[in-house]
């Protein structure tokens, strides 16, 4: 296989992934229209939110060791997760309420658990070395294109077709069976595929599972997160500057367009140069923005920032996962992607946390504290976790 080549089971993972998206972002936006109806919305935000991404995070983390079981193939946890999201996910248009939501939205997060560790390790088994980046970056590409999609097909439902809220949310069925079916008969996983991914004599701690390189890299990566706040904020931010309300979703739809656009052109990147400097130099970009963000007091300029912030995510979601691959032994493959998705969902609640305490405080503290934080965190990348090398190929 050629280098870079996005090997077609990754494409159809990618396209399983933009039918996911798109169904999850058509209610995703409509959920605090929902609780609104129930009364007390931020408390059920909250709690849907906090404990969506904890419950998350937990399965991602057990699901880990048992992808590693010798034997094991990853299809079938693949195809689980999906599954018991895309039914579960249209369950919400029957609450009556506002716990009713955060027990399906929390199911719905076990699926992308349970799913996320499995179809990672599958890409990084699927892939030449020397394509990785591209191929988590065509990946994450389809799923920031769904991300699209999703909005402009509820307002299409809702102010097109005249169709009720929870009408639209019960039709999310539709591209989450398309997700499923792709899955199901178009993802074969190939037993006679590259080589996995694998970094030179790779040093494990007596009692850990995970090598010394990757574990130097999560300290890294659970720095930059806890630093790192939600996207909302920075509608949040424009909103405060002016911006109307009614215009926030089109800010939006705009940015995850960028990711997508942005996301190929970061995999070619990572490939050429290689993941961890990418990586780091995406960090450095992000903390750029964040500096300069509290300063800027238009709403249109700010905008405008936001727009050019996604292109940091169009740099950074496929090194990081790609470099995760080639710093893990392949034994521990699953382990390694459970952790790490383990850190980064459980980081979310005590990071957004701490970025809305020190907003309320005062707008620029948060911003620099957040660009701070991946300004060190891409100096230690650079610092402590090695540059990986494929292992030598025995003949």
């Amino acid at each position: 296989m050629k280098a870079r080549q996005v090997p077609p089971v990754v494409k159809r993972l990618g396209w399983v992934s933009f039918f996911t998206d798109a169904a999850s972002e058509m209610i995703y936006p409509l959920l605090p229209a929902l609780l609104s109806t129930f009364g007390a919305a931020a408390v059920w935000l909250g709690a849907m939110e906090g404990i969506g991404e904890a419950v998350s995070a937990l399965a991602k983390w057990r699901i880990g060791s048992v992808v590693d079981r010798g034997g094991q193939r990853r299809k079938p946890l693949i195809v689980a997760g999906y599954g018991l999201a895309t039914l579960v996910r249209p369950l919400i248009a029957l609450a009556t309420a506002g716990w009713h939501v955060v027990v399906f939205r929390s199911i719905d997060r076990v699926g992308k658990g349970i799913r996320g560790v499995p179809r990672d390790a599958l890409v990084a088994e699927s892939t030449a070395y020397e394509a990785l980046t591209t191929a988590y970056a065509f990946h994450r590409m389809m799923d920031n294109a769904g991300s699209v999609l999703g909005p402009i097909l509820a307002f299409a439902l809702m102010q097109g077709f005249g169709l009720s809220l929870r009408t639209v949310i019960a039709l999310a069925l539709v591209p989450g069976l398309a997700a499923v079916a792709t899955l199901v008969f178009g993802v074969h996983e190939d037993p006679q595929g590259p080589e996995p991914p694998r970094v030179e004599k790779p040093i494990v701690r007596s009692g850990s599972p995970l090598a010394t390189p990757v574990r130097r890299y999560l300290v890294v990566i659970a720095l930059f997160t806890l630093g790192a706040s939600a996207d909302s904020f920075l509608l949040l931010r424009v909103i405060d500057l002016g911006l109307e309300a009614a215009y926030a979703p089109l800010v939006w739809i705009v940015l995850s367009g960028v990711k997508s656009l942005s996301n190929m052109p970061g995999g070619w990147l990572g490939d050429r140069l290689d993941a961890r400097r990418t990586l780091a130099f995406a960090w450095g970009f992000y903390a750029a923005i964040y500096l300069v963000a509290p300063h800027i007091t238009g709403a249109l300029t700010f905008a405008a920032v936001i727009v050019i912030y996604g292109i940091y995510h169009g740099l950074a979601e496929g090194s990081e996962r790609a470099l995760l691959a080639q710093l893990a032994p392949p034994e521990t493959i699953g382990r390694a992607f459970g952790a790490l998705h383990a850190v980064t969902g459980l980081a979310v609640l005590p990071a957004n946390l701490l970025f809305g305490a020190l907003y309320l405080r005062h707008v620029t503290l948060a911003f620099t504290f957040s660009a701070a934080c991946a300004l060190v965190a891409a100096v230690l990348l650079l610092a402590i976790v090695p540059a990986p090398r494929p292992a030598p190929r025995s003949d």
